[in-house]
């Protein structure tokens, strides 16, 4: 049985919008590398947030993606949800929720980001436990 590798990045930008920036770089790096991402966002607020933010991050580049229960079929590379189980997702998993999704074992690879924010890294903490005690993979990167 293969585990699943998880990669928490510890972001150091304090600007409130560091994680939303850092998610749309590696969303770029992941799509131009040929993945197919889920990404799990907490609310519906956030995802239509991530959506729009996809569109404008960059003049120079276009992910391909979608909101849940929006777009063509198949799903193009990037597909953003929130409260739901993706159904055709095994690539990477772009976590942006504070708990260990309950499907995150489907994935090859689980994408954490960790904010500056005291109370987020406590949460992040949480979710690193939770992985290792799981048996996956764990790497961190200083970003």
């Amino acid at each position: 049985m293969l585990h699943t590798r998880v990669d928490f990045y510890l972001l150091s930008d304090t600007q409130p919008d560091a994680l939303w920036r850092v998610a749309c770089r590696l969303l770029e790096k992941a799509y131009l590398k040929g993945h197919r991402v889920f990404v799990a966002c907490a609310s519906k607020e956030d995802a239509e947030h991530l959506d729009e933010l996809l569109w404008t991050f960059k003049d120079d580049s276009f992910i391909p993606h979608n909101l849940e229960g929006e777009g063509p079929e198949p799903p193009p590379p990037v597909h953003i949800g929130y409260q739901q189980e993706p159904a055709r997702f095994n690539d990477i998993l772009l976590n942006l929720t504070a708990e260990v999704p309950a499907f995150y074992s489907q994935f090859k690879r689980v994408i954490e980001l960790v904010p500056t924010e005291e109370e987020q890294k406590v949460l992040s903490r949480l979710r690193y436990k939770t992985y290792k005690a799981k048996g996956c993979f764990i790497q961190t990167h200083h970003l």
